[in-house]
């Protein structure tokens, strides 16, 4: 098992906002207030912004493997946007692991793809489609139904748009701690407030969150049985318990034996 489970947070990009709606030297506050006003024009009522129009201020993830299980968030609370992707992808560069996400293919990813773009972040073991390994050719981490890449989210509704279902409903529903002090439409306020801190914690629950659905499918799938599954579960457990940090902790009380 070599996995890598990943989350982002994201903000709105206030340089581009800026500068699309030609918003001279407006605070960083009235420029996502217009961002979001011309989002609802465009939209009939919803704020949420266009995926290139995201600014990613946390990557969270979890990674498994042989040696291994680690959750964490790519760099510090201090690193910019740049680094953090960076070091995202140089993970894929160093495992070629299997990502997992929750809606990664219909949010995080393009979101990556546009602020990689806007950084020059070079991925090419990630853009890999078998020109240079025909492995790729066959299992990449960019077509959709290819398994190197897998959305969960998608994957379980069928590749049906209408059978989606929220990540904290799924999590919920299979007696997961779900998503614990803070939701995805509260991340800009809480990073306005400087709490970038409390936003990576919010991501790591989610990935985590994430993992236990992913083993819930390796056993759907029959990849584990009952008693690797209490394994797994189990590993993750006395990490958690290691680590001792305080959301971390709340977790492993709402997560019952």
């Amino acid at each position: 098992m070599n996995v890598l489970v990943f989350d982002i947070e994201t903000v709105p990009d206030i340089e581009t906002g800026r500068s699309l709606h030609d918003l001279g030297d407006l605070e960083d506050k009235g420029v996502a207030q217009a961002m979001f006003a011309k989002r609802r024009e465009q939209t009939g009522g919803s704020e949420f912004l266009a995926l290139h129009l995201h600014r990613i201020v946390a990557i969270s993830a979890v990674l498994r493997n042989s040696d291994n299980f680690k959750v964490w968030s790519l760099g510090s609370a201090g690193s910019n946007e740049k680094e953090i992707i960076t070091r995202f992808f140089d993970g894929i560069e160093r495992y070629t692991p299997t990502l997992v996400s929750w809606n990664g293919g219909g949010f995080d990813l393009p979101v990556l793809h546009y602020r990689s773009l806007l950084h020059g972040v070079a991925a090419p073991r990630y853009w890999e489609l078998g020109d240079d390994d025909r492995d790729f050719r066959w299992n990449n981490y960019l077509n959709r139904f290819h398994f190197r890449h897998t959305d969960l989210m998608d994957v379980l509704a069928g590749y049906q748009l209408r059978a989606a279902a929220p990540l904290n409903d799924i999590a919920t529903m299979l007696g997961f701690p779900g998503k614990m002090g803070m939701n995805g439409a509260a991340v800009w306020e809480r990073y306005l407030k400087g709490e970038v801190n409390a936003i990576r914690n919010y991501c790591e629950i989610d990935v985590l969150n994430t993992y236990l659905i992913f083993l819930r499918w390796e056993l759907l799938r029959g990849n584990l049985d009952a008693s690797r599954w209490e394994r797994e579960c189990e590993i993750m457990r006395e990490h958690l318990r290691q680590a001792n940090k305080t959301h971390l902790d709340e977790f492993l009380e709402r997560w019952p034996n």
